[in-house]
């Protein structure tokens, strides 16, 4: 579909129906960027004037400029300050490369590899989403396209943080990386003292598969715990990680705030006070995991 820009004064409107059918998610479109069918999935790219460019996979939601530094800031810096010195880091998905981006900011940070099995995601992302993309091209970034769940399997003790952005687990080639093979193979990549951050999806709508995930990591860790940030445009707006040490390393007493108050770069998010209330579980949700 080409670029298609509407006439002042009209719109058309894109509508977003959450799995279980409670509602959805609605947003006026005034240019349309990007739509194309690649062998995985639809990939779709709009312009809307409250949430500024947005990007859909499937008719689901993945990223708009109005509130993904919110997704993308709790998934990537929780791993990576617990981290005492990560330099090698494989990302899972991600095919916007917010993930990549706030990587590397961690000065420690010598290559990224960035594993995403649609290739045409990415490049539409570099084409129309320049901030969300704005590190895929920096040296240190490998990118690989290849199905995720397949590469991992080929190293052992490797990577010092792997972070796992999915897709939701019923679109596309998202069911791969939430199965019990795919986290054990992930402990497998990591070195010893190796930290796994995967996204677990919300625990509102789809808390059976937050719950799932969370199990299946646990069971192949030994320190593991779920924690919670804000997403507005995500399903119910609480959206679930689940972080795991392979050393035991606890984000809470073993977190060090003074490596997050003398971080150079910007965080619109994240903060040591947040890294440690994310961490605080409503009982419905400590329910749902610990059933």
């Amino acid at each position: 579909m080409e670029e298609m820009e509407l006439k002042p004064g009209r719109h058309m409107l894109f509508m977003e129906w959450y799995s279980r059918d409670p509602g959805g998610l609605f947003m006026k479109v005034n240019r349309w960027l990007y739509s194309a069918q690649s062998p995985y999935q639809r990939i779709d790219i709009f312009e809307s004037p409250f949430y500024g460019r947005v990007f859909a996979l499937d008719g689901i939601t993945m990223t708009t400029e109005i509130d993904e530094f919110m997704y993308h800031e709790m998934l990537v810096h929780v791993p990576m300050f617990m981290h005492p010195n990560p330099k090698k880091v494989l990302v899972i998905g991600g095919g916007d490369g917010g993930s990549v981006r706030e990587v590397l900011k961690h000065p420690s940070v010598e290559k990224v590899v960035m594993c995403e099995i649609d290739e045409m995601v990415v490049r539409a992302a570099m084409e129309y989403l320049p901030y969300t993309a704005s590190k895929l091209n920096d040296p240190r970034v490998e990118l690989v396209f290849e199905d995720g769940s397949k590469f991992v399997r080929q190293f052992k003790n490797e990577f010092d943080v792997i972070i796992i952005d999915s897709t939701d687990p019923t679109a596309g080639q998202g069911g791969h990386l939430f199965t019990l093979e795919f986290y054990k193979a992930c402990n497998e990549a990591l070195k010893e003292d190796g930290i796994l951050c995967a996204q677990t999806e919300g625990m509102t709508y789809d808390w059976e598969w937050g719950s799932t995930a969370y199990k299946r990591i646990k069971a192949n860790f030994p320190l593991v715990k779920m924690y919670l940030g804000f997403m507005p445009t995500y399903p119910g707006g609480l959206w679930s990680y689940t972080y795991a040490s392979k050393a035991g390393w606890d984000p809470i007493k073993d977190f060090n705030p003074e490596k997050v108050r003398n971080f150079k770069e910007p965080l619109r998010y994240y903060n040591e006070e947040i890294h440690k209330a994310a961490f605080a579980l409503p009982n419905f949700v400590k329910k749902y995991i610990e059933d």
